[in-house]
C-alpha cells in the first residue's frame, strides 16, 4: 500500500516515516496555506491512503491568527478530503480534544457534543466537519497531549527545566492522557489498511494514553523515570494564564475505536519510558 503522508517533522509525521514505507511531505513541497495544491498532490500521486498529519497547532498564537489556523486546519484537510474522495481512497486525519470545552469530569465519546473554547478548537472542529461532508472513507483520530523524542512537547520542556531547576509548579487541575506520537501513527496506519481493504468502518474515533493523569502527575512520573529530583507542586489553571483556555477535562473514552479496529489505549508510561531511552535521559 502506497501511503501520503501530510507532515514530515512534526512528531507523529516522523514516527509515521520510522514505521512504514511512505512519501511525507513537508512545507517546501506541500503549502497547507494552498488547499487547491495540496488536492492537486493528491491526484497527481494517487495513492492507496492519505494520512493528514500536519497543522496549525500554536494554540495561544492561534487566538490572533485564526484565519491562517483555519485555512490549515480545515480548507486544507477538507480539499484533501475531497481528492480522496474522488479516488475512492481512504483519508486519515488527526484531530484533537480541544474541540471540547472541558466540562465535566468523565470521559469523553466521539457523540458527545462539542464546544471548542478557543480559535485551534474551532479550526479543528471545522476541518472535522469538512472531512465528513466530503463523503468518503475517512477515518478522525482525536488524541492528546502528544510527546515523543522529537520536536516540542511536555516532556522535553519538562527535562530542559530539570537542567538548573529543583522545584517546579505545575497544573493540577487539567486531567487528560498523555499519547506517545508512536502509537499514534501506528494507530494512523492500521486505520488507514484497514480501510483501504474494506474492513474499517469511517468516523470520528478518539485515542489518548492511559490512565488519565493530571499535568503535574505526568510530570511526576517524568521526573521518576528519568532520575531527576525535582519537586512538582500542584498549582490551578488560572495561577498559570495562557491566552487561549485550555480544557480542564480532556479525557477521551476510547472505546469505539477498540470495537471497530481492535486498538486498545497505549500505557502512556511504558511509551515515556522508551521516549527516555532515545532521549539518554532515562534512569540508570
Amino acid at each position: 500500500m502506497s501511503i501520503l503522508i501530510f507532515g514530515k517533522t512534526g512528531q507523529v509525521a516522523i514516527e509515521l516515516q520510522r514505521q512504514a514505507e511512505v512519501t511525507a511531505l513537508g512545507r517546501d513541497s506541500a503549502d497547507l496555506t494552498d488547499p487547491d495544491a495540496c488536492a492537486a498532490i493528491i491526484q497527481k500521486i494517487k495513492p492507496s491512503a492519505v494520512i493528514n498529519a500536519a497543522a496549525y497547532t500554536a494554540v495561544d498564537q492561534a487566538e490572533d491568527q485564526e484565519a491562517i489556523a483555519t485555512v490549515i486546519n480545515a480548507d486544507a484537510p477538507a480539499a484533501m478530503a475531497e481528492a480522496c474522495t474522488a479516488l475512492d481512497i481512504p483519508f486519515v486525519h488527526i484531530s484533537t480534544d480541544y474541540v471540547f470545552d472541558g466540562s465535566g469530569d468523565t470521559a469523553r465519546s466521539p457523540k458527545d457534543a462539542t464546544a471548542p473554547l478557543g480559535a485551534y478548537g474551532r479550526s479543528k472542529l471545522a476541518g472535522e466537519a469538512a472531512v465528513a461532508a466530503a463523503g468518503g472513507r475517512f477515518a478522525i483520530l482525536r488524541t492528546s497531549w502528544v510527546f515523543s523524542a522529537h520536536g516540542n512537547n511536555f516532556v522535553k520542556t519538562m527535562l530542559r527545566l530539570a537542567e538548573t531547576r529543583d522545584s517546579l509548579t505545575i497544573v493540577a487541575d487539567q486531567i487528560g492522557g498523555p499519547t506517545p506520537a508512536a502509537d499514534i501513527a501506528a494507530t494512523c496506519l492500521k486505520i488507514a489498511d484497514a480501510l483501504q481493504s474494506g474492513h474499517g468502518p469511517t468516523g470520528v474515533y478518539h485515542y489518548a494514553g492511559a490512565p488519565d493523569v493530571s499535568w503535574a502527575g505526568f510530570a511526576r512520573e517524568i521526573f521518576a523515570q528519568s532520575g531527576r529530583e525535582v519537586a512538582v507542586q500542584d498549582i490551578p489553571t488560572y495561577a498559570y494564564p495562557t491566552p487561549a483556555k485550555r480544557p480542564l477535562n480532556s479525557r477521551l473514552d476510547c472505546t469505539e475505536l477498540e470495537t471497530a479496529f481492535g486498538i486498545p489505549r497505549p500505557d502512556w508510561r511504558a511509551g515515556l519510558s522508551k521516549v527516555l531511552t532515545e532521549l539518554g535521559a532515562a534512569s540508570s
